[in-house]
């Protein structure tokens, strides 16, 4: 009888279940996290098709049905890779691993604090330096009488790769944003498609996102310096301008990543690119923000700051604490995707 302990949050209604791997193995060979990421991927194997072996084996069983759900999304918690971090985390998804997660950054650094791994002061900040597959990223986590109350993500820099890229979808011609902040993002305007973003055109809205990655698979913008492991379309983001606030521009997105899969967030490492688009386009000045809206309805803050650094705030709760079990005899073994 195999069991795998989580801990669920959600932030900003996209669900992120973590695993600590120190606490609970298998342990991932690497000397640093990227290294355990390209380890979990596996040799010739990509971010949405790893290979299988034990540690793979556990992210199967907590994301497919019947313990988890097409939509699951998670963190694998592993040794940081210097002491200048308090540990470091693989995401994976339904389909395998991701390099960057701003939502599950933010989950991961209410944990830290909610569980007493990093200590936090009752009325205040603390920060949780967290080592993910691109980098090095820090989650400020934000007290008020002993409560979490928000989380800020500081993401690694981001870059504009190209503008106004043209690709062809079967609901018209799309002029795509290409950017990267700890992944590869690709933007483009919903109505562009004539689409709006709202629960009712999400068929439409997955099928243009997954048509436009599969498009720009070999897009030069997509590559990134430090090679394979971060380059590629790893989302799309449909986006539509809603009325400016008083601090800034104000949008609505839904993010489609890996293979289909929606983000019921705004996308934390998303919003990065967005901010980077902003500000090259002239939107988004020194000290203004970026209120950004998931198709569910729920707001991240964003805001660029030196450096192609961007900040990103929004909230995290728990969920629940879960004990999953793998019986030997089950047949369906760690369950099936949807």
């Amino acid at each position: 009888m195999i069991t795998v302990r989580t801990v669920d949050y959600h932030t900003a209604g996209e669900p992120f279940r973590i695993v600590d791997c120190g606490a609970q193995g298998p342990a991932v060979p690497g000397d640093t996290v990227a290294e355990r990421c390209a380890t979990a991927i596996g040799p010739g194997g990509s971010g949405t098709a790893p290979r299988r072996g034990a540690l793979d084996d556990v992210r199967r069983l907590l994301v497919q049905e019947p313990r988890g759900h097409a939509g699951m999304y998670g963190g694998f918690v592993v040794p940081a890779d210097d002491d200048g971090a308090h540990f470091g985390v693989l995401f994976w998804h339904k389909d395998g691993y991701s390099t960057a997660c701003g939502h599950g950054t933010m989950a991961l650094g209410a944990w830290a604090v909610d569980t007493g791994r990093v200590a936090a002061p009752d009325d205040g900040d603390a920060q949780v330096r967290i080592d993910v597959p691109s980098g090095r990223v820090t989650a400020t986590v934000h007290r008020d009488g002993g409560r979490t109350t928000g989380v800020t993500f500081r993401n690694v820099p981001a870059r504009v790769g190209a503008r106004k890229v043209p690709v062809a979808t079967t609901l018209g011609l799309a002029e795509v944003d290409i950017a990267h902040a700890g992944a590869c993002y690709a933007s483009v305007r919903a109505r562009d498609l004539g689409l709006d973003v709202s629960r009712s055109s999400l068929p439409a809205l997955v099928r243009a996102g997954r048509e436009i990655r599969a498009a720009l698979a070999t897009h030069p913008a997509t590559w990134h310096p430090d090679g394979p492991l971060l380059s590629g379309v790893y989302g799309v983001i449909l986006h539509e301008e809603l009325p400016d606030t008083p601090f800034g521009p104000h949008q609505r997105n839904v993010t489609v990543f890996a293979d289909g899969q929606i983000d019921r967030s705004p996308c934390g490492s998303g919003t990065s690119t967005r901010l980077a688009l902003l500000a090259e386009d002239g939107r988004l000045g020194p000290g203004e923000d970026l209120l950004h809206e998931s198709v569910t309805g729920t707001m991240f803050t964003g805001r660029m700051l030196d450096g192609g650094v961007t900040e990103v705030t929004g909230t995290a709760y728990r969920t629940g604490e879960h004990s999953f079990v793998l019986d030997p005899h089950d047949a369906l073994g760690t369950g099936f995707p949807w």
